[in-house]
Parts: C-alpha cells; sequence; structure tokens
C-alpha cells in the first residue's frame, strides 16, 4: 500500500536517484526454492505472457512488502531471489499452477525509493511496467506524469485516523473528534486531509501535519491525540507489539467519510494503455485471478512476505501475526473483495469522477493544478477486466 509521507526534500531526491541509480549494480541475492511444480503455458495460451509481455514484468509497490501486496507476491512461484540491498524479489510469474514464461520482479517503496511517489519513480525508470498508485496521486500527477489504473483487488483504502477507547470513551467516528480541539496527527502532504476540513468534518485549527508515524506521541501525550493508521496494521502493532500500550484502539476508516480513493490501483504509464495493449489484456486476468488466490488460500504468500521483510529490514517488521491480521482484516472490511457488480478488480468510474471533482479545488489551492478536463476515463479503465473473474 502507498504510504502518505511528507513532501520531498531535495535530500530525499537525492537519496531516491541514487536508489534508481544502485540498481543496476551487483548484489547478493538469497535464493529461496519454493515446493510446487508448474505446467509451461501453451503458446499462444491466455497464460502465455512471454510471446507478448516484458521477459521481465518490474512491479513497483508504494510501501514495504506487506499484507496489502498478497496478490502481488502471490504470482511468484517456483523459486525466487531477494535482493536484500536494492529491496526486490525476482522469480517466474505463475498464474495458478502454469508459469507464463516470464519474470515478476517486485519493488518495495516508500523508504526504499526514499520516500519518492510510485509515478515519479515509473517515470524516472522506464523499465518498470506496473505501479502501485492511490487514486488521488494519479488524479494529483495526471498533467504531468500520468498514469491509468488497469484493474484494482483493493475496493477501499485501510486509511483510518484512530484513538485510545479510555481516554476518549465518547468517540464513535472522526466527526465526534471535529467536535472537540483534540489535535489530529497526520502525515503532512496527504490530500484526504484537506477533504476532512474541508467539509467540516474537522477544524483545521486542530491538524498537525507533523506527525512521523512513530508511537510516542501517541501513548505519552496527556491530552493523547487522535492519529492517522492503517487499518490493516497499526492496531494490530499497538495491542501486541508496541510495548509502552498493548491494548486496542478505536479507529474509523476516511473512506466512510466520502473520501473513497482506490488504494494501491495497478496502474501503468498512461501511454503504456495502448502500447502495451497485447501484454494487459493477458495480464491483467492473471492479476484478478492472483487476488482471488490469495483471497482464498493466503498462507504461502504470508509466509513469503515475512520472508521478504525479516530480509529488507525497513518498515515495520512483518511477523506472521500481523501479516495474517492485515489478510483477515483486508477481507472483514471490504478491502480485499469483489467490486459492488461482483467483479474482482473492476473500478466504478462514476467514484472516480466524484474524487476528481473533489481533488481539483484542493489540488488547485495547493498549486499543483491537475490535466485540463480530466475525467474518469483518463485515471481508470476496466478494458483489460475478466468480468467472468470474482471471488466466491
Amino acid at each position: 500500500m502507498a504510504k502518505p509521507s511528507a513532501l520531498l526534500t531535495g535530500a530525499v531526491a537525492l537519496l531516491a536517484a541514487s536508489v534508481l541509480t544502485a540498481c543496476g549494480s551487483a548484489s547478493p541475492q538469497t535464493k529461496v526454492e519454493a515446493s510446487g511444480s508448474f505446467t509451461p503455458a501453451g503458446s499462444g495460451s491466455a497464460d502465455d505472457l512471454a510471446s507478448v509481455c516484458p521477459k521481465t514484468i518490474v512491479w513497483q509497490t508504494g510501501w514495504v512488502p506487506q499484507a496489502e501486496h498478497g496478490p502481488v507476491y502471490q504470482m511468484l512461484g517456483g523459486s525466487y531471489s531477494i535482493d536484500a540491498a536494492h529491496k526486490r524479489v525476482t522469480g517466474e510469474l505463475i498464474d495458478g499452477n502454469v508459469d507464463t514464461g516470464v519474470q515478476l520482479q517486485v519493488r518495495a517503496g516508500g523508504p526504499a525509493i526514499g520516500y519518492q511517489s510510485v509515478s515519479a519513480t515509473m517515470y524516472l525508470d522506464k523499465s518498470i511496467l506496473i505501479g502501485g498508485i492511490n487514486t488521488d496521486e494519479s488524479i494529483q500527477d495526471s498533467a504531468g506524469q500520468p498514469t491509468v489504473g488497469i484493474v484494482t483487488y483493493d475496493q477501499l483504502s485501510p486509511l483510518m485516523i484512530m484513538w485510545d477507547p479510555k481516554k476518549h470513551p465518547t468517540w464513535q467516528s472522526i466527526s465526534d473528534i471535529g467536535k472537540t480541539n483534540t489535535k489530529v496527527l497526520y502525515f503532512d502532504g496527504t490530500t484526504y486531509m484537506s477533504y476532512l476540513t474541508g467539509s467540516g468534518v474537522l477544524k483545521a485549527s486542530q491538524t498537525d501535519g507533523g506527525y512521523d508515524g512513530t508511537p510516542a506521541v501517541f501513548i505519552t501525550q496527556n491530552k493523547q491525540p487522535a492519529v492517522q493508521g492503517y487499518a490493516t496494521q497499526d492496531p494490530y502493532l499497538y495491542q501486541h507489539d508496541i510495548k509502552q500500550y498493548l491494548q486496542p484502539v478505536k479507529y474509523q476508516l476516511v473512506n466512510a467519510l466520502g473520501y473513497s480513493i482506490y488504494p494501491d490501483e495497478v496502474s501503468v504509464r498512461a501511454a503504456d494503455v495502448t502500447a502495451k495493449a497485447s501484454c494487459l489484456k493477458r495480464l491483467v486476468p492473471v492479476i484478478q485471478r492472483a487476488a482471488v488466490a490469495f483471497h482464498q488460500q493466503p498462507k504461502r504468500t504470508e509466509d513469503m512476505i515475512v520472508k521478504v521483510s525479516s530480509l529488507y529490514n525497513i518498515g515495520s517488521p512483518q511477523s506472521p501475526g500481523l501479516v495474517d491480521y492485515g489478510t483477515t482484516t483486508q477481507k472483514s472490511i471490504g478491502m480485499l473483495a469483489n467490486s459492488p457488480n461482483g467483479v474482482m478488480g473492476q473500478f466504478d468510474p462514476s467514484r472516480v469522477q466524484h474524487l476528481i471533482d473533489v481533488d481539483k479545488p484542493i489540488f488547485a489551492t495547493a498549486r499543483k493544478p491537475i490535466k485540463t478536463g480530466l475525467t474518469a476515463a483518463d485515471v481508470v479503465t476496466n478494458s483489460f477486466v475478466d468480468p467472468a473473474i470474482r471471488t466466491p
């Protein structure tokens, strides 16, 4: 999942560039021999990606490996190599028990790319075919670095605002927080907060964009602020891993208040919708089936994510309990799910258009004008999605 961060400084941009430059250098590999046998795809079959796609499909994720990336890692089968120095894993791209004939390389984002946006990273490194991009990031970058979502296995974002129910027993929602003067800490540069303050849910005077994700401010401050978090990670961490707390938190999803992005939508550069159409036509159904498979039987992929995370050693340590919690929560909140019409991976264009209409004045105020006349068709497409693929 693409985690919001503070706006890039020159130093961070330089770090991101150095990470990209280092990608060409050699580094130690950890080889993992996975169990199972895979049948080569027949030439010209629906599973044959070798004849239409790049030899290696490079997928840039928005954050470090975690349960939210399950459908991506689900497609790695057979043996795979983990490059801990460059935070990437490479192996055969499988569709169930079929080897598609190409390699999949999954790259970590966030701290692994100097907190640079996935859109910017894709435009700097043209070897990347797929990126995990939030809908509002795609809207924001539509004028200079346009991307198009080609499928989405997530129907809503796990972005939330959480609080301590013992300190704030009367709060049931984010709107309840807005009726007080309690501070709400968030990552500066994130668009949803402008929506919440602009719509009157929260007061601008009570928001603080200086949050860096560390738990100390949530635990130790006398008035105990509310803080931004992710429903698939933070409730488990605070209840089981953060020793100074070890109790439940309460939260509400931002999605419930009408700011409904598709998180980490599977995206390509806008020009590649046409240029890579023959590849995407076969690849997207493979991604859809991987999402269904992860939804049904996640254990193998969860173990892979834990192993990869332990070698990368960045971000929150992904324990088996945390990853399993993340997978379970994705399903329970309706995140990893079929679209409202029952299809795995399909976008709702009207929902995207509503988000464009909401975000346009926000980005204009921030002096980040979006593409003139931007419509949902510029941001997402269902043209490659197979409507027959569904989670039972």
